[in-house]
């Protein structure tokens, strides 16, 4: 049995519908994530739902507000933290927003990224597995397991409703 941090991450789409916001983590030297483009997420707090987390975080990283979004699956992720311990990610597509998005936040650079090159930047190995899942639009829903040993996913699985 896992015991995961649960989070979430979205992928804001530009109006063009071909680009994605992303984070550039570069502005902290202490992150586990430095160097690496990923969507827009966080961890989901004690007392609020993974929905209401999404748009918190979304408010927070971006000043967006949301006005459309899906669930688009879920990815665990054994083992993934430095320590060992276990995340559970809520993944979602943002369809519609309204906002001023800065040019940076904390973590980083937010610049909109083209859907058709996300594998040619650096992220985490493991969200190779499950980003196509995200922008297939004939699949309903994804929910992935990609354990981690090391710092490195040993394989991934997924089912599709």
């Amino acid at each position: 049995m896992i015991t995961p941090v649960l989070t979430t991450l979205a992928f804001v789409q530009h109006p063009d519908g071909q680009r994605v916001l992303m984070v550039h983590r570069i502005a902290r030297p202490g992150d586990d994530q430095l160097g690496k483009f990923n969507g827009l997420g966080g961890k989901v707090e004690r007392d609020e739902d993974v929905v209401a987390g999404m748009r918190r975080e979304l408010r927070e990283e971006a000043c967006l507000e949301v006005d459309s979004m899906r669930l688009r699956g879920t990815v665990s992720w054994p083992g993934f933290n430095a320590d060992g311990s276990d995340v559970f990610g809520f993944v979602f597509m943002v369809d519609a927003w309204h906002g001023d998005i800065p040019a940076a936040n904390v973590e980083g650079p937010l610049s909109w990224q083209r859907v058709d090159q996300l594998g040619e930047l650096p992220m985490w190995e493991g969200d190779r597995y499950f980003l196509p899942l995200v922008f297939d639009e004939t699949i309903g829903q994804f929910h992935a397991v990609i354990p981690y040993e090391n710092g490195l996913p040993t394989g991934a699985s997924w089912s599709v409703l």
